[in-house]
């Protein structure tokens, strides 16, 4: 994250013995170079990469989108992935892990949403490509795709649109009534961080409360 105190809080909570931070900007080349060797420094290797850096931008029609937050979005979400794999996977172990954040906005779309929505879309093939490139060192590559989550990010959003129903709006439309916790999405990363899903690679991950039966 580029939130250094934020990140300083996050690792107090945790056993400094197995957890440290990195401030750093994703999108930016040297910046990933190095996060990715202080990793092999602390920890001697590296088994899973979970590609999880995101921003939203804001809420506008294509027509009124500033093109400096649009470049801002696909800075961070699609070269920082980008980026990250780059230099990641020469690094990372046979038959280890990488995880990329999409949404379920990368499966359809989104009024007002479109860098974001873009973004969500072009991470899916970066997901895809990684998983054929690196099949034969056993290594999986999958998506996950959570919808509205209780995040600051949703808190951002409705705020953007002005509307005081938004959240009321968009749980709506999940069936099962309600946000995701980020808890229920870090369950689904837990999984494909473990063996378990040593034979899944290049497919993605629902955590969206039914939306999907609902289309």
């Amino acid at each position: 994250d580029l939130n250094e105190h934020a990140l300083k809080d996050t690792i107090a909570e945790l056993d400094p013995d197995k957890a440290f931070y990195y401030a750093v900007n994703v999108g930016d080349e040297n910046e990933t170079k190095a996060y990715v060797q202080a990793a092999i420094e602390r920890f001697g290797k590296i088994d899973l990469f979970f590609a999880n850096a995101g921003i939203e931008g804001v809420m506008k029609p294509i027509e009124e989108y500033p093109s400096e937050i649009f470049d801002r979005v696909y800075n961070v979400n699609v070269k920082g992935t980008f980026l990250g794999l780059k230099y990641v996977i020469p690094k990372i172990t046979n038959g280890g892990s990488i995880i990329i954040t999409s949404s379920i906005g990368g499966f359809g779309s989104s009024p007002f949403a479109s860098a974001y929505v873009a973004s969500k879309h072009a991470v899916m093939g970066l997901m895809r490509t990684a998983a054929l490139e690196l099949a034969s060192r056993k290594i999986r590559v999958n998506t996950v795709h959570p919808s509205q989550t209780n995040t600051r990010m949703m808190k951002d959003i409705e705020k953007d649109l002005g509307d005081s129903k938004a959240r009321e709006t968009f749980s709506a439309s999940i069936p099962l009534g309600r946000y995701a916790e980020p808890e229920e999405i870090a369950n689904m990363v837990l999984f494909l961080a473990s063996d378990q899903s040593e034979f899944i690679t290049g497919t993605t991950f629902r955590v969206d409360g039914g939306m999907d039966a609902s289309f």
